[in-house]
């Protein structure tokens, strides 16, 4: 999409952002859930880190480096990537919705992620879908026990990698509703892919809750052979989450 067309689309959603920490925005409250927590970090201050040995412990895998052929995919790793650069006007007809602990989020047969290793789920298509649902899922994977493991494999290596780690590491673990029964989700409504290359992307999530719909974005670097997210230098995984002020347009819903 345009820097002009993503422009229009700004001024006619007319998006409004809460004031405040993230963990107090009420929006954020709302969505926490799905979005893995992560918004919650760039406000804590970091008490402790994981040591060498967890590190060590999720090195390995299909997404470390070593596994994915330079300039090719890991082995195994199979999607359909005929529709190549061109921005897509609809879900695909396959989409299904699988939980992930505290979210339920759409999975393609087709685009991804079409391959499941512990608890990475991995293999999209290089294609703008293809990383519309990588940053659908990556982040939502993140309020789990095994959230180092898909930061490890799933989340570009550099500083902003080490300070979400860092400040992850200090906020319990949630692997399922039932551990906190009083937080509210949103559903995954939509998504708009704003800037796209086959070696980044830009993808604009929209979330619907109880009180409306709202919105925030995920940068995405395809490395490995596989899309994983950028991370913003004080670690955040996402943007703020933004209020959309009356009906949203110039998403691709998912239809759920």
């Amino acid at each position: 999409m345009s820097g002009r067309t993503g422009g229009m689309l700004m001024r006619r959603q007319r998006r409004t952002e809460e004031s405040g920490p993230y963990w107090r925005q009420r929006n954020w409250q709302l969505s926490a859930g799905f979005l893995g927590l992560v918004v919650l970090l760039a406000g804590f201050v970091a008490l402790t880190s994981g040591g060498d040995d967890a590190n060590a412990a999720v090195a390995d895998g299909p997404l470390s480096g070593a596994s994915a052929p330079k300039g090719g995919r890991p082995d195994g790793c199979r999607t359909d990537d005929r529709a190549g650069d061109a921005l897509p006007a609809s879900a695909p007809k396959d989409i299904s919705w699988h939980t992930l602990g505290v979210a339920r989020v759409p999975v393609s047969a087709s685009a991804g992620p079409t391959r499941t290793t512990g608890p990475l789920r991995w293999c999209y298509a290089h294609t703008p879908l293809g990383a519309a649902l990588a940053a659908t899922v990556i982040p939502s994977q993140m309020s789990g026990s095994s959230w180092r493991t898909v930061s490890r494999q799933q989340v570009v290596a550099g500083h902003g990698r080490d300070l979400f780690e860092f400040q992850r590491s200090t906020v319990p673990d949630i692997d399922s509703v039932e551990q906190s029964p009083g937080l509210s989700v949103g559903t995954y409504a939509g998504f708009a892919v704003t800037s796209y290359t086959g070696r980044a992307a830009h993808v604009s999530l929209l979330i619907r809750t109880g009180q409306g719909y709202a919105q925030t974005t995920i940068v995405l670097r395809f490395s490995d052979g596989d899309w994983k997210v950028l991370p913003d230098d004080d670690g955040s995984l996402h943007t703020s989450v933004t209020t959309v002020q009356g009906n949203p347009s110039g998403y691709v819903l998912w239809g759920a």
